[in-house]
């Protein structure tokens, strides 16, 4: 059974530093993106990052650029999401989705068939 289980969320202080991990289980594919998504209350939900396959693929919303890093090691399990000069407006609940389809990546939650649980990220002094 495919499962995407995240971890590493928790309570920062703000400019503080968490890393977020992303483990995929069950899938027995060999290509397949990972994108990062999060969803604050009250608002819709907004991509944050992916990682294509290979990983040499990238993309990143404006919003997180120069502050996140998303990365996966040669053996593509787990996929991190290293988050630094968190901001109050960071504080979200952060998913990881698979996208089966290829080799590329994009941050459009349609892309993505699979879904965790999800990880609270709350950024607060």
């Amino acid at each position: 059974q495919l499962q995407l289980v995240e971890s590493g969320g928790g309570l920062v202080q703000p400019g503080g530093s968490l890393r977020l991990s992303c483990v995929v289980s069950g899938f027995t594919l060999d290509y397949y993106a990972i994108g990062w998504f999060r969803q604050a209350p009250g608002k819709e939900r907004e991509g944050v990052s992916c990682i294509s396959s290979s990983g040499g693929v990238t993309q990143y919303a404006d919003s997180v650029k120069g502050r996140f890093t998303i990365s996966r090691d040669n053996a593509k399990n787990p996929v991190y999401l290293q988050m630094n000069s968190l901001k109050p407006e960071d504080t979200a609940v952060y998913y990881c989705a698979l996208d089966p389809s290829g080799y590329g990546c994009i941050v459009t939650a349609v892309a993505y068939s699979y879904w965790g649980q999800g990880t609270q990220v709350t950024v607060s002094s």
